[in-house]
């Protein structure tokens, strides 16, 4: 009989076990009809001219960073950065980085802050990737969408008012489109490899890898972190409904045990509907606001796929 020492059985418990202590939640997603028609309504109109421009570009010791303002879906211009190694031969791997609600592109870029966002960027351009982040609708310099006022969707007598010129759904699924119109756009770039493309979301930006990943074949792995539940039936930008689009491709989920805005039954349920047999789902015992150590685990998942 073999014997096991007590760090291995350890090991076991906690790669089988421990992050698995509650019961699923059972969810309900749309058919295949129903998500032909969500696919549908997150085509792009390709005679939209993207009118791409470098507005401003800035380099360091290690890296050059264009900002760069394209034409949305809608028409509305998209304000970008585009990083990449400085001194190294491309094409490179490429991540598109998706922020959080009333975040915006530079969330990516401060190390530390409630994304860990530079400390994410940051490693994934040291392991020579070139990174992709823009501003979501009414987002950061997208603000004037909103009339100037930040966009509030959170219920309750504590709310600020919001001006309502563009509801939740509009906000996720248009950065969804985007993505798309963004992705077009690196496509010309001969920095980039379109064929090792990979994505990261936060918060909403997690929210909006589920349909973005199911939509856009040319992404090759995912990773989304705290993806926050919607519990309404049938609401259009809910996760599970999109999760029959991912195949076979890898696809990691990183969630807060503690996480208010997605219990971890959900979380538990979204990870057993993954179809891929690539599939990874790391619970921190956290809430919302995943600890540092989550950003080099994530760049570890995308490395490991994409180069």
């Amino acid at each position: 009989m073999t014997r096991l020492s007590i760090p291995t059985i350890l090991l076991l418990i906690l790669s089988c076990g421990a992050n698995w202590a509650q019961t699923p939640k059972e969810l309900h997603p749309v058919d295949e009809d129903g998500f032909n028609i969500l696919m549908r309504i997150l085509e792009i109109d390709p005679n939209i001219p993207l009118d791409p421009r470098i507005t401003e570009k800035k380099e360091n010791e290690t890296t050059i960073r264009e900002k760069i303002v394209f034409r949305g879906v809608q028409g509305r211009l998209v304000p970008a950065y585009f990083e990449y190694p400085k001194d190294a031969t491309g094409p490179f791997p490429l991540v598109l980085m998706l922020h959080g609600w009333s975040g915006s592109k530079d969330s990516w870029s401060e190390e530390n802050n409630y994304h860990s966002g530079g400390n994410v960027k940051n490693g994934l351009l040291e392991k020579g990737f070139a990174v992709f982040a823009f501003d979501s609708p009414t987002h950061g310099d997208r603000i004037a969408e909103n009339d100037y006022a930040p966009g509030n969707h959170y219920p309750g007598p504590e709310a600020e008012g919001r001006t309502n010129l563009m509801t939740l759904q509009e906000i996720v699924l248009g950065t969804v489109r985007d993505a798309q119109r963004g992705l077009d756009y690196l496509s010309t770039r001969p920095e980039v490899d379109m064929d090792r493309v990979g994505l990261i979301g936060y918060s909403m930006g997690g929210w909006e890898s589920f349909p973005l990943t199911a939509a856009e074949p040319r992404i090759k792995v995912t990773a989304a972190c705290v993806t926050p539940a919607r519990m309404d039936a049938y609401n259009p930008i809910g996760s599970e409904h999109y999760i029959r689009g991912i195949g076979d491709r890898p696809y990691a989920m990183f969630m807060g045990r503690e996480d208010s805005m997605c219990p971890i039954d959900h979380a538990l349920g979204l990870y057993d509907l993954i179809p891929s047999p690539q599939k990874k789902l790391k619970i921190y015992e956290s809430g919302h606001k995943l600890p540092v150590s989550y950003a080099p685990e994530a760049v570890d998942w995308l490395t490991r796929h994409l180069q």
